[in-house]
Protein backbone atom coordinates (compact mmCIF):
# COMPACT_ATOMS: atom_id res chain seq x y z
CA UNK A 1 0.00 0.00 0.00
CA UNK A 2 0.91 3.51 -0.69
CA UNK A 3 1.98 5.59 2.90
CA UNK A 4 -0.20 8.41 3.26
CA UNK A 5 1.33 12.17 3.36
CA UNK A 6 2.01 12.47 6.77
CA UNK A 7 4.16 9.88 7.21
CA UNK A 8 7.94 10.24 6.80
CA UNK A 9 7.91 7.73 3.93
CA UNK A 10 4.93 9.83 2.18
CA UNK A 11 5.07 7.92 -1.91
CA UNK A 12 6.90 4.94 -0.78
CA UNK A 13 5.01 1.56 -0.94
CA UNK A 14 4.65 -1.11 2.36
CA UNK A 15 4.13 -1.18 5.82
CA UNK A 16 4.75 1.21 8.58
CA UNK A 17 6.02 -0.11 12.32
CA UNK A 18 6.94 1.99 14.99
CA UNK A 19 10.87 1.86 15.40
CA UNK A 20 12.42 -1.47 16.62
CA UNK A 21 14.42 -1.40 20.28
CA UNK A 22 17.44 -3.63 20.68
CA UNK A 23 18.70 -4.26 24.05
CA UNK A 24 21.36 -6.39 23.10
CA UNK A 25 23.76 -4.81 21.18
CA UNK A 26 27.75 -6.02 21.48
CA UNK A 27 28.88 -4.09 18.17
CA UNK A 28 28.40 -4.29 14.61
CA UNK A 29 30.03 -3.39 11.42
CA UNK A 30 33.51 -4.12 12.78
CA UNK A 31 32.81 -2.53 15.97
CA UNK A 32 33.63 -4.41 19.14
CA UNK A 33 31.62 -2.22 22.38
CA UNK A 34 34.08 -4.15 24.73
CA UNK A 35 37.30 -3.62 22.82
CA UNK A 36 36.41 -0.06 21.74
CA UNK A 37 33.49 1.49 23.83
CA UNK A 38 33.98 4.70 21.98
CA UNK A 39 32.55 3.18 18.54
CA UNK A 40 29.34 3.23 20.01
CA UNK A 41 28.62 6.14 17.84
CA UNK A 42 29.35 4.59 14.55
CA UNK A 43 27.24 1.43 15.26
CA UNK A 44 24.28 3.68 16.38
CA UNK A 45 24.51 5.02 12.91
CA UNK A 46 24.32 2.15 11.14
CA UNK A 47 21.73 0.42 12.96
CA UNK A 48 18.71 2.14 11.40
CA UNK A 49 19.27 -0.10 8.45
CA UNK A 50 17.72 -3.22 10.23
CA UNK A 51 15.06 -0.81 11.62
CA UNK A 52 16.60 -0.46 14.81
CA UNK A 53 16.01 3.50 16.17
CA UNK A 54 17.14 2.47 19.49
CA UNK A 55 19.04 -0.08 21.56
CA UNK A 56 21.35 -0.77 24.33
CA UNK A 57 24.84 -1.07 23.47
CA UNK A 58 26.49 -3.40 25.51
CA UNK A 59 29.55 -4.32 26.81
CA UNK A 60 30.87 -7.88 27.80
CA UNK A 61 33.22 -9.19 30.94
CA UNK A 62 35.74 -7.01 30.88
CA UNK A 63 38.01 -4.55 33.27
CA UNK A 64 36.07 -1.87 34.98
CA UNK A 65 37.57 0.71 33.22
CA UNK A 66 35.62 -0.60 29.74
CA UNK A 67 32.39 -0.22 31.20
CA UNK A 68 33.18 3.05 32.91
CA UNK A 69 34.55 4.41 29.44
CA UNK A 70 31.59 3.33 27.29
CA UNK A 71 29.21 5.31 30.54
CA UNK A 72 31.74 8.34 29.95
CA UNK A 73 31.07 8.11 25.87
CA UNK A 74 27.21 7.95 26.23
CA UNK A 75 27.79 11.07 28.66
CA UNK A 76 29.38 13.07 26.20
CA UNK A 77 26.92 12.41 23.17
CA UNK A 78 26.91 11.85 19.96
CA UNK A 79 29.82 13.68 17.06
CA UNK A 80 28.61 16.15 15.48
CA UNK A 81 26.13 16.31 12.47
CA UNK A 82 25.51 12.63 13.40
CA UNK A 83 22.43 10.70 13.41
CA UNK A 84 21.08 7.13 13.77
CA UNK A 85 19.61 4.81 16.38
CA UNK A 86 19.62 6.17 20.13
CA UNK A 87 21.62 4.67 22.63
CA UNK A 88 19.21 4.28 25.79
CA UNK A 89 22.09 3.43 28.30
CA UNK A 90 24.64 1.01 28.90
CA UNK A 91 23.98 -3.08 29.20
CA UNK A 92 26.91 -4.29 30.87
CA UNK A 93 26.67 -8.46 30.85
CA UNK A 94 29.35 -9.54 33.45
CA UNK A 95 31.40 -9.47 34.92
CA UNK A 96 29.84 -10.75 37.98
CA UNK A 97 28.74 -14.21 36.49
CA UNK A 98 28.77 -17.73 36.90
CA UNK A 99 32.14 -19.64 35.60
CA UNK A 100 30.22 -22.51 34.65
CA UNK A 101 27.77 -20.29 32.26
CA UNK A 102 30.44 -17.60 31.23
CA UNK A 103 30.41 -18.58 27.50
CA UNK A 104 32.71 -16.63 25.72
CA UNK A 105 33.04 -14.39 29.09
CA UNK A 106 37.13 -14.49 29.61
CA UNK A 107 36.96 -16.61 32.98
CA UNK A 108 39.71 -14.16 34.26
CA UNK A 109 38.26 -10.78 34.10
CA UNK A 110 35.00 -12.89 35.82
CA UNK A 111 34.23 -11.56 39.91
CA UNK A 112 32.32 -12.25 41.77
CA UNK A 113 29.70 -9.70 42.73
CA UNK A 114 30.87 -6.35 44.48
CA UNK A 115 29.16 -3.31 46.15
CA UNK A 116 32.42 -1.05 45.06
CA UNK A 117 32.27 -2.36 41.66
CA UNK A 118 28.40 -1.37 41.53
CA UNK A 119 29.25 2.05 43.47
CA UNK A 120 31.44 3.19 40.61
CA UNK A 121 29.00 2.32 37.71
CA UNK A 122 26.36 3.83 39.29
CA UNK A 123 28.55 7.20 40.01
CA UNK A 124 29.59 7.43 36.84
CA UNK A 125 26.07 6.32 35.04
CA UNK A 126 24.48 4.51 36.24
CA UNK A 127 24.21 1.39 33.62
CA UNK A 128 20.58 1.23 32.42
CA UNK A 129 20.89 -2.34 32.79
CA UNK A 130 23.26 -5.27 34.87
CA UNK A 131 23.61 -8.85 34.24
CA UNK A 132 24.89 -10.73 36.88
CA UNK A 133 24.06 -14.53 38.50
CA UNK A 134 22.05 -13.99 41.34
CA UNK A 135 23.56 -17.50 43.04
CA UNK A 136 26.85 -15.98 43.61
CA UNK A 137 27.69 -14.76 47.13
CA UNK A 138 27.26 -10.91 47.52
CA UNK A 139 24.89 -10.63 45.05
CA UNK A 140 21.92 -9.34 47.19
CA UNK A 141 23.55 -6.70 48.38
CA UNK A 142 24.44 -5.54 44.91
CA UNK A 143 21.20 -6.24 43.27
CA UNK A 144 19.26 -3.83 45.85
CA UNK A 145 22.05 -1.64 45.35
CA UNK A 146 21.61 -1.41 41.48
CA UNK A 147 17.72 -1.05 41.97
CA UNK A 148 17.95 1.50 43.97
CA UNK A 149 19.65 3.76 41.70
CA UNK A 150 17.56 2.70 38.65
CA UNK A 151 19.41 0.15 36.86
CA UNK A 152 17.43 -2.99 35.66
CA UNK A 153 18.87 -6.22 37.16
CA UNK A 154 18.97 -8.95 34.47
CA UNK A 155 19.93 -12.29 35.42
CA UNK A 156 21.98 -14.13 32.98
CA UNK A 157 24.77 -16.53 32.52
CA UNK A 158 23.89 -17.98 35.65
CA UNK A 159 23.21 -21.76 37.40
CA UNK A 160 21.03 -20.39 39.79
CA UNK A 161 18.03 -22.90 41.13
CA UNK A 162 14.25 -21.73 40.69
CA UNK A 163 14.00 -21.45 44.34
CA UNK A 164 17.32 -19.01 44.27
CA UNK A 165 15.78 -17.01 41.59
CA UNK A 166 12.48 -17.06 43.77
CA UNK A 167 14.69 -14.95 46.11
CA UNK A 168 16.70 -12.95 43.41
CA UNK A 169 13.30 -11.86 42.07
CA UNK A 170 12.48 -10.31 45.81
CA UNK A 171 15.80 -8.63 46.01
CA UNK A 172 15.17 -6.87 42.59
CA UNK A 173 15.76 -8.44 39.55
CA UNK A 174 12.97 -8.13 36.62
CA UNK A 175 14.34 -9.21 33.88
CA UNK A 176 16.47 -12.01 32.04
CA UNK A 177 19.17 -12.02 29.51
CA UNK A 178 18.86 -14.24 26.52
CA UNK A 179 16.69 -16.58 28.13
CA UNK A 180 18.12 -20.31 28.01
CA UNK A 181 21.03 -19.57 26.55
CA UNK A 182 24.19 -19.55 29.24
CA UNK A 183 21.59 -20.29 32.20
CA UNK A 184 20.24 -23.63 33.94
CA UNK A 185 17.40 -24.51 32.09
CA UNK A 186 13.73 -26.42 33.03
CA UNK A 187 14.59 -29.67 34.02
CA UNK A 188 11.26 -31.20 35.39
CA UNK A 189 12.89 -32.10 39.27
CA UNK A 190 15.39 -29.95 38.79
CA UNK A 191 13.74 -26.65 37.80
CA UNK A 192 16.39 -23.25 36.95
CA UNK A 193 16.57 -19.93 35.67
CA UNK A 194 14.46 -20.49 32.79
CA UNK A 195 11.81 -22.52 34.29
CA UNK A 196 11.73 -19.76 36.74
CA UNK A 197 11.21 -16.62 33.80
CA UNK A 198 8.72 -19.04 31.82
CA UNK A 199 6.51 -18.75 35.16
CA UNK A 200 6.80 -15.91 37.10
CA UNK A 201 4.86 -13.17 35.65
CA UNK A 202 7.16 -9.89 37.07
CA UNK A 203 10.05 -10.95 34.95
CA UNK A 204 10.38 -9.98 31.64
CA UNK A 205 13.15 -11.19 28.98
CA UNK A 206 15.45 -11.03 26.26
CA UNK A 207 14.92 -13.65 23.67
CA UNK A 208 17.86 -14.31 20.75
CA UNK A 209 14.60 -15.74 17.99
CA UNK A 210 17.67 -15.88 15.23
CA UNK A 211 16.56 -19.55 13.92
CA UNK A 212 19.94 -21.05 15.33
CA UNK A 213 20.44 -20.12 19.16
CA UNK A 214 16.96 -21.25 20.06
CA UNK A 215 14.66 -24.37 18.30
CA UNK A 216 11.52 -23.29 17.05
CA UNK A 217 9.56 -25.41 19.49
CA UNK A 218 11.02 -23.74 22.21
CA UNK A 219 10.08 -19.90 20.84
CA UNK A 220 6.65 -21.19 20.46
CA UNK A 221 6.81 -22.34 24.22
CA UNK A 222 8.24 -18.99 25.29
CA UNK A 223 5.51 -16.99 23.48
CA UNK A 224 2.61 -19.33 24.76
CA UNK A 225 4.30 -18.81 28.27
CA UNK A 226 4.84 -15.43 28.71
CA UNK A 227 3.03 -13.74 25.59
CA UNK A 228 4.36 -10.63 23.85
CA UNK A 229 4.22 -8.33 26.88
CA UNK A 230 7.20 -10.10 28.34
CA UNK A 231 9.63 -10.79 25.93
CA UNK A 232 11.61 -8.60 23.93
CA UNK A 233 13.39 -10.03 20.73
CA UNK A 234 17.53 -9.59 20.81
CA UNK A 235 20.01 -9.88 17.74
CA UNK A 236 23.09 -10.07 20.78
CA UNK A 237 25.08 -8.65 17.49
CA UNK A 238 28.72 -8.56 17.31
CA UNK A 239 31.31 -6.98 15.13
CA UNK A 240 30.30 -9.17 12.08
CA UNK A 241 27.22 -7.54 11.94
CA UNK A 242 26.59 -6.44 8.44
CA UNK A 243 29.95 -7.68 6.95
CA UNK A 244 29.36 -11.10 5.93
CA UNK A 245 31.14 -14.29 6.42
CA UNK A 246 34.79 -14.79 8.34
CA UNK A 247 37.03 -14.03 10.96
CA UNK A 248 36.15 -11.73 13.75
CA UNK A 249 36.58 -11.71 17.44
CA UNK A 250 33.68 -10.95 20.67
CA UNK A 251 36.32 -8.76 23.00
CA UNK A 252 39.31 -11.56 23.13
CA UNK A 253 37.97 -14.20 22.07
CA UNK A 254 38.06 -15.54 18.12
CA UNK A 255 34.94 -16.40 16.24
CA UNK A 256 34.05 -17.63 12.59
CA UNK A 257 31.10 -16.45 11.18
CA UNK A 258 29.16 -18.24 8.80
CA UNK A 259 25.77 -16.39 7.70
CA UNK A 260 24.14 -15.26 11.30
CA UNK A 261 26.40 -17.92 13.23
CA UNK A 262 29.16 -16.96 14.77
CA UNK A 263 31.04 -19.85 16.62
CA UNK A 264 34.15 -20.47 18.50
CA UNK A 265 37.27 -22.65 17.48
CA UNK A 266 35.39 -25.32 19.84
CA UNK A 267 32.37 -24.96 18.32
CA UNK A 268 30.17 -22.55 21.09
CA UNK A 269 27.84 -20.20 20.06
CA UNK A 270 29.01 -16.41 20.36
CA UNK A 271 26.60 -13.85 19.63
CA UNK A 272 24.96 -13.30 16.27
CA UNK A 273 25.15 -11.49 13.40
CA UNK A 274 21.64 -11.25 12.39
CA UNK A 275 19.75 -7.38 12.57
CA UNK A 276 17.26 -6.97 13.90
CA UNK A 277 14.52 -7.51 11.36
CA UNK A 278 15.43 -11.22 11.02
CA UNK A 279 14.11 -11.90 14.19
CA UNK A 280 11.21 -10.17 14.11
CA UNK A 281 10.55 -12.43 11.24
CA UNK A 282 11.96 -15.33 12.60
CA UNK A 283 9.96 -15.13 15.52
CA UNK A 284 6.55 -14.81 13.26
CA UNK A 285 7.62 -17.54 11.25
CA UNK A 286 8.54 -19.98 13.72
CA UNK A 287 5.91 -19.52 16.34
CA UNK A 288 3.03 -18.24 13.89
CA UNK A 289 1.99 -15.36 15.75
CA UNK A 290 0.44 -11.72 14.12
CA UNK A 291 2.49 -9.40 12.21
CA UNK A 292 1.64 -7.22 15.21
CA UNK A 293 2.33 -9.35 17.86
CA UNK A 294 5.83 -9.71 16.37
CA UNK A 295 6.49 -6.50 15.93
CA UNK A 296 5.41 -6.09 19.58
CA UNK A 297 8.09 -8.06 20.85
CA UNK A 298 10.91 -6.06 18.85
CA UNK A 299 9.71 -2.54 19.44
CA UNK A 300 6.99 -1.39 22.48
CA UNK A 301 7.96 -4.23 24.41
CA UNK A 302 11.53 -3.32 24.26
CA UNK A 303 10.91 0.41 24.91
CA UNK A 304 8.66 -0.28 28.12
CA UNK A 305 11.19 -2.72 29.51
CA UNK A 306 13.52 -0.09 29.66
CA UNK A 307 10.59 2.74 30.34
CA UNK A 308 11.60 4.53 26.64
CA UNK A 309 9.08 6.71 25.22
CA UNK A 310 10.10 6.62 21.54
CA UNK A 311 9.21 9.48 19.70
CA UNK A 312 5.97 9.52 17.50
CA UNK A 313 8.58 9.39 14.34
CA UNK A 314 10.24 6.74 15.19
CA UNK A 315 9.13 4.34 12.39
CA UNK A 316 9.77 2.28 9.93
CA UNK A 317 9.05 0.96 6.24
CA UNK A 318 8.61 -2.87 5.50
CA UNK A 319 8.21 -3.85 1.91
CA UNK A 320 6.06 -6.51 0.97
CA UNK A 321 8.75 -9.18 2.07
CA UNK A 322 8.87 -7.70 5.02
CA UNK A 323 12.55 -6.41 4.64
CA UNK A 324 13.27 -2.86 5.83
CA UNK A 325 13.02 -0.32 3.25
CA UNK A 326 13.31 2.63 5.05
CA UNK A 327 13.54 4.06 8.69
CA UNK A 328 13.02 7.24 10.38
CA UNK A 329 14.31 9.01 13.83
CA UNK A 330 12.08 11.80 15.52
CA UNK A 331 10.38 11.69 12.23
CA UNK A 332 13.65 12.34 9.64
CA UNK A 333 14.78 9.50 7.42
CA UNK A 334 18.09 8.20 8.22
CA UNK A 335 17.94 4.88 5.88
CA UNK A 336 16.59 4.81 2.65
CA UNK A 337 17.22 1.11 0.45
CA UNK A 338 19.46 2.34 -2.07
CA UNK A 339 20.30 5.38 -1.07
CA UNK A 340 24.48 5.95 -0.03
Amino acid sequence: MTQPDNTPFSGMEGTVTPGLVDLQVNGGFGCDFSIDPSSIWEVARLLPRYGVTAFLPTVITSGPDVALAALGVLTDGPPADWSGAAPLGLHLEGPMISRDRRGVHPEALLVPPSVDLAEKLIAAGPPAMVTLAPELPGAEEVIRLLVEAGTIVSVGHSDATAYQMEAAIEWGISHATHLFNAMSGIDHRAPGVAASVLTHDRITTGLIADGIHIADQVLRLTLQSMGPDRIALVTDAIAALGLGDGCFAVGSVPVTVRGITARTADGALAGSAAGMDHVLRTMRSATGCSWADAVAMASTTPARIVSHEPHPGDLVLFDNDLEVAATAVAGTVVYRRGSP
